[in-house]
């Protein structure tokens, strides 16, 4: 009996842990730390500051990274393979395995990649991982609004190119050409003065051509991109409130469970032999 007892015990500490490590106390520390991070490798690329300062920066970086590593270590201890299933787990645990990797010699770029670490930030503010969960679900639907903006874009790079190539092949004189003027044109980058009216001033009625395909790629096309990841978020919105709930009615059923079982063995009780 006593060795089940222990067995049960040696076997709880993994779930405290992990619910350890997710207390709001511990999240928020963590979330001052990525902040305090940030600061320091912004601080790094000052010359004179490192020269006044440098061991102590390289000392306060070094040693918030050797947190990084004891709070993904105890998460590891606590979940064990299941750390791994999570993606964001996953980002986080590549992130800072990054971080150390020599930076000398061959790998010396990787020192840039330090500043990676920021974006640890995004797992842990949930606001912030809605956004970049309702991306990644907006991606399906971002490709095939891509795929139309493609089309309208060779299309109109064809046209330019028959139209306009042979008076102003600088811009319109190949179709490559055509295309990166007019991606400059939906930008609305020094369109009008820079390219449309010099056009204009040989072809009077090139502004219906331009006009349109503004209406088309910056107005309505660029716009179905904003209504795309909208959506993806107000769905990634959703779904968490749904999560939420049921796991809110969960915790609910338990607790009439055990409730029940109370009553259940309170009347047992009361019904035995007096």
């Amino acid at each position: 009996m006593m060795a089940e007892v222990g067995s049960a015990v040696a076997g709880d500490w993994r779930p405290r842990l992990a619910a350890t490590l997710d207390l709001p106390m511990v999240q928020h520390a963590l979330i001052s730390l990525i902040l305090i991070n940030a600061l320091i490798l912004g601080l790094e690329t000052s010359q004179t500051l490192m020269q006044a300062w440098g061991p102590w920066l390289i000392a306060a970086d070094k040693a918030i990274l050797a947190i990084f590593v004891v709070e993904i270590a105890l998460r590891l201890l606590a979940q064990r393979l299941a750390y791994f299933r999570d993606p964001w787990n996953i980002f986080d645990f590549s992130v800072v395995a990054i971080s150390l990797l020599p930076a000398s010699g061959p790998l010396a770029v990787l020192r840039a990649l330090r500043v990676l670490r920021v974006l640890r930030l995004i797992k842990l503010v949930p606001s912030m991982k809605r956004v970049v969960g309702g991306l990644l679900s907006a991606l399906p639907g971002l490709g095939s609004v891509a795929a139309i903006i493609g089309l309208i874009f060779y299309v109109s790079a064809v046209i330019a190119t028959k139209l306009f190539g042979a008076d102003f092949p600088e811009w319109f004189g190949t179709l490559g050409a055509s295309a990166f003027t007019l991606f400059q044109i939906m930008t609305l980058e020094s369109w009008a003065m820079g390219i449309v009216r010099p056009v204009m001033e040989l072809f009077p009625q090139a502004w219906v051509f331009f006009l349109i395909f503004i209406l088309t790629s910056t107005f309505t096309m660029l716009n179905l991109f904003i209504a795309v990841i909208v959506n993806a978020i107000q769905q990634e919105h959703q779904d968490d409130g749904r999560s939420t709930n049921d796991s809110e009615l969960s915790l609910l059923r338990d607790e009439i469970a055990r409730l029940r079982q109370d009553i259940t063995e309170d009347r047992g009780r009361c019904a035995g032999p007096r």
